[in-house]
């Protein structure tokens, strides 16, 4: 296994997580590939162009080369939103292609697509090179279709249709958690002899214990104050206004709390959210919470540790995470998380231990287990140091080293198959 053509079609792993379609699944990919790089292995990630100011390949610092971002251009650079990009997936496919065949016959060992539009050009590439296609969905229709938010907008029949095939077609795929590989086999009929449950990682270096005292200084946060924080793109799939209204819960039971009460919201409009923009920021100001909320724009990985090691609280809300990498982030710098009980965060969170699970979202509910914890110092404090040793159980090494093995498996699978 000497190289690996990765596809991440609708964002890039350069991009800022947290803002447009940018989140989780940039992190995975960026983190996975330089991590498979101190394993020697050589990674090319293509992705759409979205600026005609992007060089075609840019080396991904700290990698000696090893991590190289293809920019392919497919339609027009700015201005198609990811509902249109089934459009542009030949156009896609052919530069991808193009690339490969610039090389020696058997130039890469593996195809890995991320999220369905990059399987839909993983399975051609797959069929062309006749090297294993391994696939990890991130997000899977069925599932969201199942837990909208209010006033979400469904995904479309033809991305149901369109991942359907990429299971199909996949020689391997890889589930965030046991849950994911479930919903795989009952809802895609997945074989389950091809799926494998590799657990994304946390960037230990990054998300550490601090000084919560310095860290509220850096970001001119008051030393005494209840800091619960909501990171990521503010869409209704993330439900944002989950938080903003179990805090005006919160402020209507106890007055007092709002002169010592910062809910930073951290992130950019993403997917519906891009609809109504403001639309949070509004809820806020009908709320009576303008005085208490904080809008910051996203930040880098290092600055969104301080941000987390600086909270009381990291709220996830979320109606649906396969993983839920903000969360294992905050318990990486040993700050507890209230997350919604739904998805790869019931595994990423030890409810009692590491942090705090909600059945549903009604607010109420939200500002109970709010106020657990600001009213239990010691319950924090607990489970803060709970959070420290779940985070543990996530590393990008551990998650690369079985990722590698799980390339090897595929290409197994796929000879068997064709030796048949």
């Amino acid at each position: 296994m000497d190289r690996v053509a990765m596809i991440s079609l609708h964002t890039s792993p350069l991009d800022q997580p947290g803002t447009g379609d940018a989140g989780g699944m940039n992190v995975y990919v960026i983190e996975l590939s330089r991590r498979l790089a101190r394993q020697g292995i050589a990674v090319d990630v293509f992705t759409r162009a979205t600026s005609s100011s992007l060089p075609p390949v840019v080396e991904v610092p700290g990698t000696d080369g090893a991590v190289l971002v293809r920019h392919v251009a497919a339609g027009p650079f700015e201005g198609l939103t990811k509902g249109e990009l089934p459009g542009q997936l030949c156009t896609f496919a052919r530069e991808v292609l193009r690339t490969e065949a610039a090389h020696p016959l058997g130039h890469y060992d593996v195809v890995h697509s991320h999220y369905w539009l990059s399987g839909q050009v993983g399975a051609l590439a797959r069929d062309r090179w006749q090297v294993p296609l391994v696939h990890s969905m991130h997000t899977m229709a069925k599932v969201k279709n199942d837990a909208l938010a209010e006033g979400d907008t469904p995904e479309p029949v033809a991305r149901v249709i369109g991942e359907e095939q990429v299971v199909q077609a996949a020689d391997m795929l890889v589930a965030n958690t046991d849950l994911e590989a479930k919903q795989l086999i009952n809802l895609y009929d997945a074989d389950p002899t091809r799926v494998e449950v590799i657990h994304p990682g946390v960037d230990l270096d990054v998300f550490r214990p601090m000084d919560r005292a310095q860290a509220r200084r850096d970001l001119d946060l008051p030393a005494d104050a209840v800091v619960v924080m909501f990171a990521g793109r503010i869409q209704p799939l993330k439900a944002p206004d989950v938080l903003l209204r179990a805090v005006s819960v919160l402020l209507d039971q106890d007055p007092s709390l709002r002169s010592r009460l910062v809910v930073p919201v951290v992130g950019g409009p993403s997917g519906s959210g891009l609809e109504h923009p403001e639309s949070l920021a509004q809820l806020a100001y009908e709320l009576g919470l303008d005085g208490v909320v904080r809008f910051v724009p996203p930040v880098a990985q290092e600055e969104l540790a301080r941000w987390c090691a600086a909270s009381t609280a990291v709220a996830v809300p979320s109606y649906n995470e396969s993983f839920g990498l903000v969360a294992a982030e905050a318990q990486a710098t040993g700050t507890p998380v209230v997350a919604a009980a739904v998805g790869g965060l019931t595994t990423v969170v030890a409810d009692g231990r590491s942090g705090l699970l909600v059945d549903g979202h009604e607010p109420r509910d939200w500002a109970a287990a709010l106020r657990r914890l600001i009213d239990d110092p010691e319950l924090t404090a607990r489970l803060g140091d709970g959070a420290l040793a779940q985070a543990r159980e996530f590393s990008w090494d551990r998650t690369a080293a079985r990722t590698l093995e799980a390339y090897r498996t595929a290409r197994t699978l796929m000879r068997d198959e064709m030796s048949v």
